[in-house]
């Protein structure tokens, strides 16, 4: 299956619906670099950007750089390459780690807003156009050589980590979205295989939670301490196995319509009416989710491809556990499961007092060998050509349950606007809680987020291209 995607990479330069039409906030002049982990030698441009900081590491000691991520399920084997890379480089750099967690969008607009931001930073598709915005990456074009542009190159994508024809980005992996069961739950309440249908997801979880509820085991759970994060990794699945784009967007209309989501979201009331979901679910994360999930006490829950690595190196566990595609709004697959996060990984930041430093250390995050075991470690699904070639499946328990198949695809890009009031996540849990109009809130999202459209393209923020004639069953349009 990896090899069939390769394919579909090279097919990312179709075209998309948003681009991002904002200028750049950087300057360049030039200097020379030294080689990388990836054995290329760049001839690079310095890029100040924004930065407001000057170099003043005094000779002869070591360049200080940040690096912040809220990436935790493969944050062992960063650490280790941080160190390898401390260890070894020839050029005296040496590089803090940070991990983080569900605050890092707001610890980063913090450090930028005090003049205190890392030099590199995990960029994903949710939070680089924003970032971008903002004014806080430095473009990356002055240092790319050849070597980069014929490895990279036809995986750059404008709306995702290319902006205003500069990059910022490059890509490494993508993200499948699955259902997450643990088997032998299953086996126990009768249930004899995953749920297709979201009625039967509904029916698995109440058979579940009557089965274990003495002993606390539930049937289902989310991470709903942050709603937007848990419907992102559930509903944003469903929609698409079920034929709609998974972040409200209507692609054939070029228009936000959220009355798919809230058909999803009825069966999702009916799980918590139902006292399937895990006792205080509302104000759960996701590492302690996944705790109880390790400990045998959640039947199911819905989430990236990186869970096999949590559950090797975060959160060991003995339980029988697998991976299997979401089921969808009536049982049938009208779409394809859409691949995240398929076109970032690493970024400069505009505020970087060593962005030569900071490019060293981002070219050595990219080289072949290290791209090629982030893969087959199962920390994430490879999308670059030449590493998909040489990788091995991932040698990891649970991994084949999300690798790429004939139901995954990469879909085009919908537009990120902030509406006036409550986002769709906050309006949608509240129902799900309290109870409502669905057919109100909707209607209300739909009048909201196309204003917010609206203004955004006014503005020349973003760009819309309707599609009506776009297959969710075949979205890359081959």
């Amino acid at each position: 299956m990896q090899k069939k995607w390769v394919g579909l990479s090279l097919a990312l330069v179709l075209a998309l619906v948003i681009a991002g039409c904002s200028g750049n906030s950087g300057t360049n002049g030039t200097s020379n670099t030294g080689t990388g982990n990836g054995g290329d030698t760049n001839n690079a441009a310095t890029n100040t950007g924004n930065n407001n900081a000057t170099p003043d590491t005094p000779a002869g000691e070591p360049v200080q750089l940040k690096y912040w991520t809220d990436d935790r399920h493969d944050q062992e084997y960063i650490k280790e390459l941080v160190d390898e890379f401390n260890a070894t480089n020839e050029d005296n750099i040496q590089v803090e780690l940070t991990v983080m967690s569900e605050n890092y969008t707001q610890s980063v607009d913090i450090a930028f807003s005090s003049n205190q931001a890392p030099d590199v930073l995990r960029l994903k598709s949710g939070n680089t156009p924003d970032f971008f915005k903002k004014g806080y990456l430095a473009p990356i074009d002055a240092y790319m050589t050849d070597a980069l542009n014929e490895k990279f190159g036809n995986l750059l994508l404008d709306g995702v980590n290319r902006f205003g024809g500069k990059v910022y980005s490059l890509p490494n992996t993508g993200l499948t979205l699955r259902l997450v069961y643990n088997k032998d739950l299953f086996a126990k309440a009768g249930i004899e295989s995953p749920p297709a249908s979201l009625q039967e997801m509904v029916d698995d979880a109440k058979a579940i939670t009557e089965m274990g509820k003495s002993k606390g085991i539930y049937g289902f759970a989310l991470n709903y301490k942050s709603p937007k994060s848990a419907f992102d990794r559930s509903v944003r699945e469903i929609l698409s196995l079920s034929g709609h784009q998974g972040l409200g967007f209507d692609l054939k209309t070029g228009q936000f319509d959220f009355a798919p989501y809230g058909q999803i979201i009825e069966y999702f009331k009916q799980m918590y009416e139902d006292g399937s979901f895990l006792p205080g679910a509302e104000s759960l994360d996701i590492d302690p989710l996944r705790a109880q999930f390790a400990a045998g006490k959640i039947g199911m829950y819905l989430s990236f491809s990186t869970e096999p690595g949590v559950y090797t190196d975060q959160f060991p566990t003995d339980i029988n556990w697998g991976g299997a595609l979401a089921p969808s709004l009536d049982g049938e697959i009208k779409g394809t499961s859409e691949i995240v996060s398929a076109g970032t990984w690493l970024g400069i930041s505009a505020q970087s007092a060593n962005p030569e430093a900071a490019f060293k250390f981002m070219q050595y995050m990219y080289g072949d060998e290290i791209l090629t075991t982030y893969h087959e470690k199962g920390f994430g699904i490879a999308i670059v050509p030449s590493i998909v070639e040489q990788a091995g499946d991932p040698d990891i328990a649970g991994m084949e349950g999300f690798l790429v198949g004939e139901h995954d695809s990469l879909w085009p890009v919908s537009p990120t606007v902030t509406p006036e009031g409550p986002g769709y996540a906050d309006a949608y849990f509240k129902y799900m809680i309290e109870g409502g109009d669905v057919g109100a809130i909707a209607e209300d999202l739909n009048t909201r987020y196309n204003a917010a459209l609206a203004s955004a393209i006014e503005k020349g923020e973003v760009s819309v291209t309707p599609m009506p004639d776009f297959d969710p069953a075949n979205p890359q349009g081959e």
